[in-house]
């Protein structure tokens, strides 16, 4: 099969078309800064291009691309995007309906919610992770002790959100009600609650102050956008920020971004790691590796929790919905509910080395034999397969 892929800033393009690669496919790259997700006639003049020199038995993406799916419904090709980010602002458009496309979604919410929308070419696919790879990286590597901490958090503090701009904006009975929501929240585990909470006076509200861009063909909405690109960061920087403060005052704890720590006194600032080739060593070196999964996601399992269990690391996450189909709580990762329990649990694993080496070494066995890019990918292109057949005919 030859594939035809739009590489972007995904952290998992590399893994995946190595993995087509070990199965035998041909890959093509292109790799372009979009203007748009929607509208770009530049990219669609490059793609058709490529398209009309070559013969591509697909194209695929890592997350949806609406200006690729027109492009590839008026040349009857298969489309295959495979989300890594929940939800996708760029789906809420309607080419989601073309023919031509096989989306696949990491998180089962958002597949029921297109799914019921009449969405029929959408399937439900958790994400992987190449432990082969890390496994070389591993062994390769001569400076893991330069890794070693009690407890790492890697990824952004989102301190740069557009909630802290337009709360200025706002006046006070907005700001009251939303601070609310993010405390609320804050107070729930395993379940996202923003959305019944912009209910349809506090949106109408929300218009004077809160401008709506949308490109032609979208059907995204003020909740949508607001609830996700808005409020989800906020919560999320305010969780990372208030579990670091609390973890940092009993435990010594790493955290790996290039976001701004400064108020962060007392934790250890390590800068921002490559993922393929530093990530790794960090979760397999750290005793503890934290992942807090922004509420954007509503049930799916995030790429940093298959990370840490690939590379052999002991993971203490969030609550999700979806976590109990792949994973056993306390024998194979360990979940918190709130900083107060992270704190106990976090207590508790520095203390009993044997248990925690036992959890990981579980979590690791598991996503090494049923959850690696191999079998994610062989379901996805017998998927294909199996639903061009049927279109077909």
């Amino acid at each position: 099969m030859h594939i035809l892929m739009y590489r972007w800033k995904a952290y998992n393009y590399r893994d995946i078309e190595q993995t087509f690669l070990l199965l035998g496919h041909t890959v093509d790259n292109i790799e372009q800064k979009l203007g748009s997700y929607d509208i770009d006639p530049e990219f669609e003049q490059v793609i058709e291009r490529k398209l009309a020199e070559n013969h591509y038995d697909m194209v695929f993406t890592v997350n949806y691309f609406a200006l690729i799916s027109n492009v590839c419904q008026r040349r009857g090709i298969p489309y295959v995007s495979w989300s890594c980010d929940n939800p996708l602002i760029s789906m809420y458009h309607e080419s989601v309906f073309h023919s031509c496309n096989y989306i696949f979604t990491f998180d089962k919410t958002n597949y029921l919610e297109f799914r019921e929308m009449g969405v029929k070419h959408i399937w439900y696919l958790p994400l992987a992770v190449d432990a082969d790879r890390i496994e070389t990286v591993l062994k390769e590597a001569e400076d893991l002790p330069k890794y070693r901490g009690d407890i790492a958090f890697v990824g952004s503090l989102y301190e740069r959100n557009s909630y802290d701009r337009l709360k200025k904006k706002l006046p006070e009975y907005l700001r009251g009600y939303f601070d609310a929501v993010i405390e609320a929240q804050l107070n729930v585990s395993g379940a996202n609650i923003v959305e019944p909470m912009l209910t349809t006076d506090i949106l109408e509200q929300l218009q004077e102050y809160f401008r709506l861009e949308k490109s032609e063909g979208s059907f995204s909405d003020l909740g949508l956008i607001f609830q996700t690109t808005v409020l989800g960061f906020k919560i999320a920087e305010v969780e990372r920020r208030r579990a670091l403060i609390e973890l940092s005052k009993r435990f010594r704890v790493n955290v790996y971004s290039n976001s701004d720590v400064s108020d962060l006194l007392r934790i250890q600032y390590c800068g921002s790691v490559d993922y393929w080739s530093v990530l790794p060593k960090v979760f397999y070196m750290s005793k503890i590796n934290l992942n807090f999964t922004i509420p954007n996601i509503k049930s799916g399992i995030p790429l940093r929790v298959w990370d840490v269990l690939g590379a052999g690391g002991f993971l203490m996450t969030n609550y999700q919905a979806e976590l109990p189909y792949y994973f056993k709580e306390g024998e194979d990762l360990v979940c918190f509910d709130g900083v107060e329990d992270l704190c106990e649990k976090a207590a508790y694993y520095l203390a009993h080395e044997e248990e925690r080496r036992s959890i990981a070494e579980n979590g690791c066995r598991k996503v090494r034999e049923h959850h690696n890019y191999i079998e994610r990918i062989r379901t996805m292109l017998q998927i294909v397969a199996d639903n061009s057949v049927e279109t077909n005919t």
